[in-house]
Parts: structure tokens; C-alpha cells; sequence
């Protein structure tokens, strides 16, 4: 609550549907974000998220649904009328104005006369008290979005929309607004929704994450619960990267379901495999792999599951190296080690073993295709960034 008294709704979106000639940009998306919460929505270029955001801001009319903050039906309210404001990437300052006066400009719009306490409070909430005075071009780029913020905030929305805030922004200063964006809306305790493609962003910040395709939502809930427990092929591509085996049901032990892959029997436990059918996507994140030279293969711990490759590509990335393995069948595995020793363990044409624990493992409906969610650009971008590091050329 940005004073103290104002009680803060919840957002609810009905069954919203914006569909632009025969494209349906979202397409009968219902959920709802809970008052005062961190709430991102990710996903790709085109999947319907900014659309989205523009419906709740008010720039676009919904074909059909509703949005509600509360039990108050905001739907055909023009944008200025709804408690809604929104912070776009571009920051949107007067430069002609200072800091103090850009923050002010809401209020003094509004016709409130005394203007000078609410707005010391919030240059103070964004911590950007001495600087009242300065330009925005007198700025950085993280103070501006700062001022953005703040400017927003004074006027005390409902619901502050975050339009890709950070997109203007080195990586340095974007992991620093990241915690600094997170401070703000625990202080104030306003809902924030914030639309982004960035999954660090969305991971760092948020308390719910919605992961969005062609206008719906695959999945949502908890960061960490969505990435450790994806339950589509998309989601599991799309935040982080991870390995994905085709393989078939065969039965079932205690507490996991048996698949059969390529010759090896891999165990997923049965609360994790979310394909009813038959057939069977194995998945594993490349951080939860074990990789072992082959006289090694007798430390493996009994009931895990393992898999024999040779390297074929080793890439040092820092925190970690990445080890590209070429499995039996031809399929290219990908396993993060953390970098806890000097220099690397496996080389180039090494035979390893690869294993993890079946806790770690999910079973997935393959509709989708192996390659869904997968960002092809991103994809090869960070390989070939791996292979300036590991060559010494720099990025």
C-alpha cells in the first residue's frame, strides 16, 4: 500500500480475447494476479504478452473477456480513467523538466496544490533525493528508469504495468535494476506486472511467472517450480535449455514410471510425468547431469539414471563448462559442470558416462515436438559467445 491506508485488489483478466483480423493475439486468457504481488509475463515475440498489457493499461480494447481489479469492472474505462499506470522501456521523461518536476507531473495535473512531501517521499523510495534538480539527460539510464518508476508510483495505481522496463539497459545495469525494481515494489506494495522475454528478469523478480504462447498461458506459478518441474515441452525449452529424450512408457516401479529409450530404461517419477499416453518425452536439465570419465562408471549411485556418449565439444563459460556429448543414437546431450577445480575434466572425443538422479528427471507429452520453445538465434548466439571464451578471442 503506496499511503499506508489505500488497500490494493487483486487483478482478475476473464476470458480475454484480442484478435486482430483472423490472428488472435490471446486468446481466451482468464487468470488472476494477487494484490501487491510481483507478476511477469514471459514469453516470445508474438505470443500475445504486450498485447495483453495494453488491454489492462487501456491502449487496446479486448474482443471479448473482461478485466477487473477488485470487484470493479474496468473494461471500458479510458486509460486515464483506470488506477492503472504503465512504465515503458523508452521511459517516456519531460526533458525539458528536472527529476523533481517529471515525478510531480501527475499530481500537478490532478490539481493538487501541495505537491512537495509526496514527492521528496518517492525521489526517496527510489532513492534519487540529491539529484532532484538534474536533467534526464543528466542521468544514467538506471536512474532514469528510476524517475520512470517513481513518476508512475505517485500517483498511487492499483496496478503498476513494467513494459520490457529494462530492455534499454546494459547487462550489468539490468541484473542491478532487477534487485532494485523488487526493492521498490515490496516498499510500496503495489501489484506490479511485468512483461518481458528476458527469463533472467522474469526468474529474479517475479513471484508468480506466466510463461505465454499464441496468446495462452502454458504454464505459471513459482520461478523455481516452473523451471524445475516444466510440464510442456515449450516451458522446458523455453526457460533455460534442457535435454529431451523420446522414449516409451514400459511400466511402472513404486513410486516411478519406466521408459524405455533408445536401449536404456530411464525412471521418472510418476508425479513428474505429465504424458498420459504411451509415448514419452524424458527430460533433464543440463545442470543436474553428472558427467564421469568411462573408468569411472562405477561411482555412479545405484537407481540413478545413466547413459554412455563421447564429448564432443567443450566450452568454458566461467561459473561453468558446457559438454557437448554425442549419445548412441546420434543426439547431441547438453551437461553444465560448475567449475569447482581448475581446467577441464573431459576433452573432445573422450568416452564418458552421464547420470542424475531420477528426482530430477520429467516426462513430458511430446505434441509439441522436441524443438518447441527453443529460440534458434539465442540458442546458436550463446554457443558461438562459449566458443569465443573457450578460443581466448573474447566477445
Amino acid at each position: 500500500m503506496v499511503d499506508g491506508t489505500r488497500q490494493v485488489e487483486d487483478l482478475h483478466l476473464r476470458s480475454l480475447t484480442k484478435s486482430f483480423g483472423d490472428f488472435v493475439a490471446v486468446d481466451d486468457l482468464t487468470l488472476t494476479i494477487p494484490a501487491g504481488s510481483f507478476f511477469a509475463l514471459l514469453g516470445a515475440s508474438g505470443c500475445g504478452k504486450t498485447t495483453t498489457l495494453r488491454m489492462v493499461a487501456g491502449l487496446e480494447d479486448p474482443t471479448q473477456g473482461s478485466i477487473m481489479i477488485g470487484d470493479r469492472d474496468i473494461t471500458a474505462l479510458r486509460a486515464f480513467e483506470r488506477p492503472v499506470n504503465t512504465v515503458f522501456q523508452s521511459y517516456a521523461l519531460f526533458p525539458h523538466l528536472d527529476i523533481y518536476e517529471n515525478v510531480a507531473f501527475g499530481l500537478r495535473r490532478r490539481g493538487v496544490k501541495d505537491v512537495r512531501g509526496q514527492v521528496e517521499r518517492m525521489l526517496e523510495l527510489v532513492e534519487l533525493g540529491p539529484m532532484a534538480r538534474r536533467k534526464p539527460a543528466q542521468l544514467s539510464g538506471g536512474q532514469q528508469q528510476r524517475v520512470a518508476v517513481a513518476r508512475a508510483l505517485i500517483n498511487q495505481p492499483d496496478v503498476l504495468l513494467l513494459d520490457e522496463p529494462l530492455g534499454a539497459l546494459d547487462l550489468k545495469l539490468r541484473r542491478q535494476m532487477q534487485i532494485e525494481l523488487k526493492r521498490i515494489q515490496v516498499d510500496v506494495g503495489t501489484t506490479f506486472v511485468h512483461v518481458t522475454h528476458d527469463q533472467e528478469e522474469a526468474m529474479t523478480m517475479a513471484d508468480t511467472v506466466a510463461v505465454m504462447n499464441a496468446g495462452r498461458i502454458e504454464q505459471m506459478g513459482h520461478p523455481a517450480e516452473i523451471y524445475e518441474t516444466p510440464r510442456t515441452v515449450f516451458v522446458a525449452n523455453f526457460l533455460g535449455q534442457s535435454n529431451l529424450i523420446a522414449g516409451r512408457r514400459t511400466g511402472v516401479s513404486g513410486d516411478h514410471t519406466l521408459v524405455e529409450a533408445h536401449g536404456l530404461t530411464l525412471a521418472v517419477p510418476s508425479n513428474r510425468c505429465f504424458s498420459l499416453g504411451t509415448e514419452i518425452t524424458v527430460g533433464v536439465r543440463p545442470e543436474k547431469i553428472t558427467i564421469l570419465d568411462a573408468v569411472d562408471a562405477g561411482r555412479i549411485p545405484e537407481g540413478h539414471n545413466r547413459l554412455e556418449g563421447r564429448v564432443t565439444d567443450v566450452s568454458y563459460t566461467g561459473v561453468s563448462t558446457q559438454y557437448l556429448v554425442d549419445a548412441p543414437w546420434g543426439q547431441e546431450l547438453i551437461v553444465f559442470e560448475q567449475n569447482v577445480i581448475v581446467g577441464d575434466r573431459c576433452e573432445v572425443g573422450d568416452p564418458v558416462v552421464l547420470h542424475w538422479s531420477p528426482s530430477h528427471t520429467f516426462g513430458l507429452h511430446p505434441a509439441q515436438g522436441g524443438t518447441a520453445g527453443v529460440d534458434p538465434e539465442a540458442a546458436e548466439g550463446a554457443r558461438t559467445a562459449a566458443h569465443l571464451l573457450a578460443d581466448g578471442t573474447g566477445v
